[in-house]
């Protein structure tokens, strides 16, 4: 196991991230943050709120699970864990941040735009991730990206935060198959 990042280079991006989000968008009133469960909402959660500290707006925050909408939902698990969609706002004309921790092949993300789609017709989509590690599968690029870098097909990136995972800093490992 390789550690990539520990926690303080990781809210140094995440401070980054933030500034780059409301230069782009500006004016965040019609702007909505979408976190994809599990490692996105952590992510979201903290971006929001940097937005918060900088812009003094509080920016609404949802959570997909996008379980159903996977393309390999068969080669999962027999019972996969659902873990449940909470948007308590509308998408329609909203200008929607979608967030995950890694972009891989793109699948994620096409099924969570499957998703989003079904809550309504958002103004635009952009995705902010927090590595990019290449591989894609499908024509599918992030707005905003925290670190890009070059893995193998047998190296695994784990985002880990306390909040989903036994550890008490944020922090970004690299694991071998």
């Amino acid at each position: 196991m390789y550690v990539l990042m520990n926690s303080k280079h990781m809210d140094r991006i995440y401070r980054r991230l933030s500034l780059q989000i409301w230069e782009d968008y500006d004016d965040l009133s019609d702007l909505v943050i979408v976190g994809i469960k599990t490692r996105g909402v952590p992510l979201a959660e903290r971006i929001s709120k940097y937005l918060k500290e900088y812009a003094n707006t509080e920016v609404p925050l949802g959570k997909i699970d996008i379980t159903f909408y996977r393309d390999d939902l068969s080669m999962i698990a027999e019972a996969p864990q659902v873990k449940g969609t909470e948007l308590p706002f509308t998408l329609e004309g909203k200008h929607v941040l979608l967030v995950d921790d890694v972009l891989y092949t793109g699948r994620t993300i096409r099924a969570a735009l499957e998703q989003v789609f079904e809550f309504g017709r958002p103004k635009t989509v952009k995705l902010c991730v927090l590595i990019d590690r290449g591989w894609r599968e499908l024509p599918i690029y992030a707005n905003f990206v925290g670190k890009v870098i070059t893995t193998t097909e047998n190296q695994v990136v784990k985002v880990r935060f306390p909040e989903t995972d036994p550890v008490e800093e944020d922090d970004v490992v690299i694991v071998e198959r």
